[in-house]
Order: C-alpha cells, then structure tokens, then sequence
C-alpha cells in the first residue's frame, strides 16, 4: 500500500484501468516540449521559509502531482506559478519566457489557470453565467456594443456561448446548466468551478485539492475528467492532491515536498519506494 492510501474497491480498479491505457499512451507518445520551468525558488513569510529553492520542470501534456504531507508548501508553490505570490529568489520561466515578475492577470491571459481549494463561484448565478465569466478575457468589444448588445457584441456572445456548451457537455453538466450554483451539491459545485477554469482555454491547469471533501464517488468521477481534460484537451496539469490512491493511479510524474524542500521527483512507482517519502508521511523525518 502507497504512503497515505486509502482506496476503496471499484472506483480503484475502475482509475487503474484508465491509467493503464494512459501509461501505454504515454510509452508511445514520450515528453513533451518544456513548458514551465521553475528554478531555485524561495519564499519567506517573515522568518519562515516556505519554500527553500525549489526546482521544477513540467512538459507539455504531463499530469505531474505536487504532494506532501500538510505545510509542505504545495499551494505556496502553486502560488508563486500562477501570479499570487512573488518568490523572494528564483525564476519562473513558462513557454520560454520569464514571468517571475508578472502579474498574474497576464499570466492568465498566457494560459495559465488555477483551480483553488475552495469554491470560488458565484452562487446567485447559474451554472452557465459562471462558465461564461470564465470567457472574459476571450471577449474584445466594447462597453457601449455590450449595452446595447448588436454588432460585435452580439457575434462574440454567440461564439462564447457555443465554447461553453461544449464544456457543459463534456464535464456532464447539462442538467444543471441553469441552475442557481449555490442550490447544488459539493461536488457539482467542485466540477463547475474546474468548468469555469477551462473556460479560459489554458495551456497548463493548476488544481489544488480538487477532490478535498468528495466522497468516492464524487472522487472517481473528478479523477476520470481530470485525466480527459489531460489526455482529450492535451492540457498540462499539475495537480496537489492528498489521496495517494488516485495520485499513484493518475500522474504521469510525483514531485514531493516537505517543509518546502523538494525531497523526491519520480514516477508513482518510485515515488512511493523513496525512503524520505516514507518517512515525511509516517512522520519519521526525512532520513
């Protein structure tokens, strides 16, 4: 048993089928072109270090899982890679260029998205209405058109419209296209805020606990969209998730923290041998 797993039966059996036919894929396929590279990077809060000159190579097409036990700087890391915080040393390269200092609103228009641990939806509006919101950047005329709604407003409400159907559709959404969010369970709510991420068409798609408070249903069905999103869509993800289960069963490549150093990089399978790994999850220390 892997480090902190704790499957159960067919929604396991069912993962591992999809992941074997992803890892035959991924044998005939290989790496990608690097599409972020993140190089000795430090961040400080006070006198604490949360993380201490940590590295990172992602490729186009990878689902690689950042894991660790709790503080171990994964969404601190997410953080620094997608705007919200600027690390005290080091540098962010994505696609070649240097975004260490840039904002995070034009890293999003760069294609970069994040998925939080929360829900960060607007419940008084409707599935669809969230989904368009995601659409914003896509959008490019101006106040007056939208107030009066003719021209080019009316033409780009069309097309937006039509690019979220599509992932309505495909996250199996239709049912609650024009339902008020805040009237919907959990897990729906969880898949309609991955919904609103895709929105903005990203190249690489950070999900932070996407699964947190699922039950296992709701787990199989996340872990089974996420691997379409990667595989169908050809989206870059690096995922943080706690359930060992279906990190073994679903990355491509586990990178691992503790107290903000990275302690291990490797396949599921090597990961879950590493000594140090072992010993962060059981409490031993890193020895």
């Amino acid at each position: 048993m892997h480090p902190g797993m704790a499957d159960e039966g067919g929604a396991a059996e069912r993962r591992s089928s999809l992941a074997s036919e992803r890892g035959r894929d991924r044998m005939v396929k290989g790496r990608g072109e690097e599409i972020l590279r993140v190089s000795e990077i430090s961040l400080h809060f006070g006198g604490v270090a949360a993380l201490k000159r940590v590295s990172l190579e992602v490729h186009r097409g990878e689902l690689v899982a950042l894991i660790g036990p709790n503080g171990a700087g994964k969404t601190c890391l997410l953080n620094c890679i997608n705007g919200f915080y600027r690390p005290d040393s080091g540098r962010i390269v994505y696609k070649g260029k240097d975004v260490t200092s840039l904002p995070l609103h034009k890293r999003s228009h760069l294609g970069i998205a994040r998925v939080f641990q929360g829900i960060q939806l607007y419940g008084g509006l409707t599935t669809l209405d969230n989904l368009m919101a995601g659409r914003h950047m896509q959008i490019h005329h101006g106040i007056l058109a939208a107030l009066w709604f003719f021209g080019k407003a009316r033409k780009e409400e069309i097309s937006q419209r039509k690019k979220v159907e599509e992932i309505i559709d495909f996250l199996e959404i239709e049912h609650v296209r024009k339902k008020l969010v805040a009237e919907l369970p959990y897990g729906l709510q969880k898949r309609i805020d991955l919904g609103r991420a895709l929105a903005m068409d990203p190249e690489l798609l950070l999900l932070d606990e996407p699964m947190a408070g699922m039950n296992l249903e709701e787990k199989e069905d996340m872990a089974r969209f996420i691997l379409d999103i990667n595989e169908e869509r050809g989206t870059t993800i690096i995922l943080v998730e706690h359930d060992m289960g279906v990190v073994m069963d679903i990355a491509d490549r586990v990178v691992v923290l503790d107290f903000g150093v990275k302690i291990a990089e490797g396949s599921p399978a090597q990961v879950s041998r590493d000594p140090k790994v072992i010993g962060a999850y059981l409490g031993e220390g890193n020895g």
